[in-house]
């Protein structure tokens, strides 16, 4: 088992660099209010310009969050970081500790999301879960207090009786997303018209965009229908009726892991993308739509 140790060494390994500021010039060395954020290990420019009074985060700050994230979970056994215009860190706790979605083989487990950018914005502390059938890590973000904001200020590891108390509202909202998704699995959508509310209809004029919808549509019911395997559940029938458990995921792990995505970027990097794409925040909102129906 990894100890909070091991996940602080990880982290501080992966961000062994600082965030400086440095005064931005303009032609002929004119002298201009802004200055320029940028990596100590690579001279990589991060983030947008900034004022002079901007004080940017360094890996310290990082960690405090990440030790307060203890707080959340007992045992922390993995952890993955992922650096772009800021921090992204996720954590989670022992594997062991997993919600079967009605004694399915269909098992998550929390996942706390740390991002500490450098666009200006406080830092974010998100708990969304990550899927065993499809390896799938999602925030459902309309669910309440998955998500605290932490304002955007030096040396938060002066402050970390505040952390702690910042993450607690994460820890308590687990809960209600575990409430939420047995709801969602409960609830029938019809996939087709599911798919259909998401992407709606090709233009019949464009042979390339006929062939790219056919192709989404076939990529997402085979991710549909494998998964069905794998949890235990039988095969699609005629009506094309599912969970919306099911189709939310199947739309997500389309998005995170089989469509393309430029630079062959890591794991991590499709998480983040995944969850603000825009059909991954329609088919939350359809699916959620399905628990009133």
């Amino acid at each position: 088992m990894s100890t909070v140790l091991s996940v602080s060494d990880r982290v501080r390994s992966t961000f062994g660099f600082s965030v400086d500021k440095f005064p931005l010039s303009g032609p002929e060395s004119m002298r201009t209010p802004f200055y320029g954020l940028f990596r100590s290990d690579n001279l990589e420019a991060v983030g947008k310009p900034v004022s002079r009074l901007y004080v940017p985060h360094q890996t310290d700050d990082v960690l405090a969050l990440v030790d307060a994230v203890d707080t959340v979970f007992d045992g922390v056994a993995n952890v993955s970081c992922h650096f772009h215009n800021g921090h992204y860190v996720a954590i989670e706790p022992l594997k062991e500790q997993r919600l079967a979605i009605y004694g399915t083989k269909d098992n998550i487990f929390p996942r706390v999301f740390i991002r500490a950018g450098y666009d200006g914005n406080a830092f974010k502390a998100s708990i969304g879960y990550y899927r065993d059938a499809c390896r799938n890590m999602s925030i459902i973000k309309t669910v309440k207090q998955t998500t605290v904001s932490i304002r955007h200020s030096s040396g938060l590891r002066d402050k970390m009786d505040d952390l702690v108390r910042s993450f607690s509202n994460v820890k308590a909202s687990w809960g209600s997303l575990c409430e939420v998704i047995t709801n969602m699995e409960q609830a029938k959508v019809s996939m087709v018209g599911f798919l259909n509310s998401i992407y709606g209809q090709p233009d019949q004029s464009s042979k390339h965009a006929v062939t790219a919808h056919k192709n989404r549509t076939e990529a997402i019911f085979r991710r549909l229908q494998r998964e069905r395997v794998e949890t235990g559940r039988p095969s699609i029938g005629s009506d094309f009726m599912v969970s919306a458990w099911e189709a939310y995921n199947a739309v997500q792990g389309y998005v995170q892991w089989d469509s393309g995505r430029r630079g062959n970027p890591n794991d991590f990097a499709r998480v983040v993308a995944a969850n603000s794409d825009l059909s991954v925040q329609t088919a939350e909102s359809l699916a959620l739509a399905a628990l009133s129906a």
